[in-house]
């Protein structure tokens, strides 16, 4: 018999439960939650329930969904025993030069002459190739940095019209890659300070399509604090403003069909009455796909067929559509093409969905297909962590291919 799991989501349910010094019966009226639910996971019976639970938990007790459910809080060491620092990923977003003691535009400490934009741009680039394998300790090592070199290279092309405002297009990328990487250690505050710079520098560049790119990154944060009528209301909003015709590029169809999923992410988990218009989303999102008619991977982030179905899977396992996410999961095209984060979510929906239906080694198996694709990402994903520890508590065997896959996630008991 496996040791109960300490910190548990059920843990952290009970004590800020009692904080607020509230009943389970009150908690789930207040939640719109059945107080079974409550129940089982405070007494650690359940480790995790659906996206949708969750955040009505999170509200009705007032904190973010990340305190609820837990999160990385930082980078794990490397094999050599070294690690990143979120410290000073925190201070490359937010500095100290220009607030106190020192002027606004006051220069970093570096003693280098700062990149050409050619440079910037390489270094942009290779940083986002390694967030999308998953390799957020080689993220955190880089990012703080290319930061800091942007930002200098907007002070020294401060002559050139030009270069000045391609500088800016890079550092608002850069500060977009630090908000998705300090959401997943739970930096939500530090991530949105990281957003609110990217957005003032997008209006700086000389790219007019990064405001619709930091409106789909914002409302993947909204979305990961709980904050999901926020999340589709900023996706929503810069849709409506970017609303392509028939005549329009497949950049313009790619960016505006990413805020649509972007939202229907958001809807999906407000619960059961908003999930027609996740439907409707989903179908304008297609749309938009089958106008492009290729798989397209555009500031980082993949669009088109592939990834339109895909997401089909995720919102039917959100919804507790169990078998028909498995259905859809089976016909999804050229897998191959997304990056190798986005095949490993989607195997891990499949996992939710045989888990939903009992199917436990299905689950296992699909878990496993997800972290030869991206294992590094695995340990810091919050769902599939809470998934692997569901799973585990119900393993019966002291040795399996499960409880080898818990020992790799640090979640075994």
């Amino acid at each position: 018999m496996h040791e109960r799991f300490e910190n548990s989501i059920g843990d952290r349910l009970g004590r800020l439960r009692t904080r607020r010094g509230l009943t389970q019966e009150q908690l789930a009226e207040l939640a719109a939650v059945c107080v079974d639910t409550i129940r089982k996971l405070e007494q650690n019976r359940r480790q995790t329930a659906r996206m949708a639970t969750l955040n009505q938990l999170a509200r009705a007790l007032d904190v973010d969904v990340s305190v609820l459910v837990g999160s990385p809080v930082t980078f794990e060491a490397g094999p050599d025993g070294s690690a990143p620092s979120v410290l000073a990923l925190r201070r490359a977003v937010s500095p100290v030069h220009g607030v106190i003691g020192a002027r606004a535009d006051e220069p970093d400490p570096d003693p280098e002459d700062p990149p050409t934009i050619g440079a910037l741009r390489a270094s942009l680039r290779a940083t986002e190739g390694t967030r999308r394998e998953g390799r957020m300790g080689a993220v955190g090592a880089v990012l703080p940095q290319l930061i800091r070199d942007a930002r200098a290279a907007v002070r020294a092309y401060e002559g050139s019209d030009r270069d000045r405002a391609a500088a800016y297009a890079v550092l608002c990328e850069a500060y977009q890659v630090a908000a998705t990487t300090l959401t997943a250690l739970g930096n939500p505050d530090a991530a949105f300070t990281a957003m609110e710079r990217a957005m003032a520098a997008a209006h700086r560049s000389d790219d007019p399509h990064l405001e619709s790119v930091g409106a789909a990154t914002l409302a993947w944060v909204f979305t990961k604090q709980g904050r999901l009528e926020d999340a589709a209301h900023v996706a929503l909003s810069c849709a409506d403003r970017s609303e392509p015709g028939f005549r329009s590029a497949p950049l313009d169809l790619s960016l505006w069909g990413v805020l649509l999923l972007r939202a229907a992410t958001a809807v999906v988990r407000q619960g059961e009455r908003h999930y027609d218009r996740v439907d409707e989303l989903l179908r304008m999102a297609s749309a938009a796909a089958a106008g492009i008619g290729a798989d397209r991977i555009d500031y980082a982030t993949p669009f088109g067929p592939t990834n339109t179905a895909v997401a089909q899977v995720n919102f039917s396992v959100e919804m507790d559509r169990c078998a028909p996410a498995l259905a859809t999961a089976r016909t999804v095209p050229r897998l191959g093409t997304l990056p190798a984060t986005w095949r490993a979510r989607f195997h891990v929906d499949r996992a939710l969905a045989h888990a939903g239906l009992g199917q436990d080694e299905s689950a296992t198996h699909a878990l496993l297909t997800a972290e030869r694709d991206a294992s590094e990402w695995m340990r810091y994903h919050g769902t599939t962590r809470r998934l692997v520890t569901d799973l585990h508590t119900r393993e019966r065997r002291r040795t399996s291919p499960l409880t080898e896959l818990a020992d790799r996630l640090h979640v075994a008991g």
